[in-house]
């Protein structure tokens, strides 16, 4: 773990969605990735990338599905219902730090999506540690390797091309100075404004947004067929031995060059 262990770095983990994408009658992060449940498996990677708490905003209706999820958490794990949308979660779970005697001492706090489980510890670790160097709003990227054409209104006969080369794709966890983050949700909220992530957020009330490099592991699970390509990639990851691990670092960071 990085930083000082007396200081807590807390993880909000957004887990209370219904994956009507999805299907099925469970909730994406109670699934399995070769016998682990997705969100135990993203608490861990937190913790493994320097995290030492982590509030899980979960379904409320299903909280016994969860309790037996997050069993035997590396780090401690406080669990609060959420809201009706994302936004709302994520709110939930600031109030949660907010009032905590010791969470709320926190200065560097991450927002993090369960249905991403694999995020390596790499990563997380680079968040942090660009928001204890003084960013306010982190958030991981790759490079979009599809070709990109823009449709003007959803009108798809009128469609042109666009320099991908431009566009990255934006992943969690997204790193905050905590209290920018507080006062960011605190302010879009009474001004009843909507965003699609955390980092929008707080850009949206003046903050610069850092990005660092992000990682291709950390795919996100939408999809039926996403969980089966999270579990095939989950066994090959466990089949690698640490010199192969480099190859398979530049498979999935073909941009890295190294």
């Amino acid at each position: 773990m990085i930083g000082d262990m007396s200081e807590p770095v807390v993880a909000i983990v957004v887990a209370a969605g219904l994956g009507r994408r999805f299907g099925g009658t469970k909730p994406k992060p109670s699934l399995r990735i070769l016998g682990r449940a997705v969100v135990g498996m993203a608490v861990e990677g937190l913790a493994a990338g320097g995290c030492t708490d982590a509030v899980v905003v979960i379904n409320g209706k299903i909280s016994h599905v969860f309790r037996a999820a997050l069993m035997g958490s590396p780090i401690p794990v406080i669990t609060t219902p959420g809201g009706d949308t994302r936004q709302r979660s994520v709110a939930k779970g600031l109030e949660v730090v907010r009032n905590h005697p010791r969470l709320s001492q926190a200065k560097v706090i991450l927002v993090h999506d369960a249905v991403r489980p694999m995020m390596p510890a790499n990563v997380i670790e680079g968040v942090i540690q660009a928001v204890r160097a003084g960013s306010p709003a982190v958030a991981p990227a790759v490079p979009v390797t599809d070709s990109m054409r823009i449709v003007p209104n959803g009108d798809e006969s009128e469609n042109s091309a666009f320099d991908r080369s431009q566009l990255r794709a934006i992943q969690t966890p997204q790193g905050f100075d905590l209290q920018v983050l507080l006062d960011s949700h605190d302010r879009m909220a009474a001004e009843a404004q909507d965003f699609t992530d955390d980092v929008t957020c707080c850009e949206k009330n003046g903050h610069k947004v850092t990005l660092v490099p992000g990682s291709r592991m950390g795919m996100k699970i939408t999809e039926p067929a996403d969980l089966t390509i999270a579990r095939a990639l989950w066994r090959v990851r466990a089949s690698l031995g640490h010199h192969s691990g480099r190859r398979f670092w530049r498979q999935w960071h073909p941009e890295s060059g190294k």
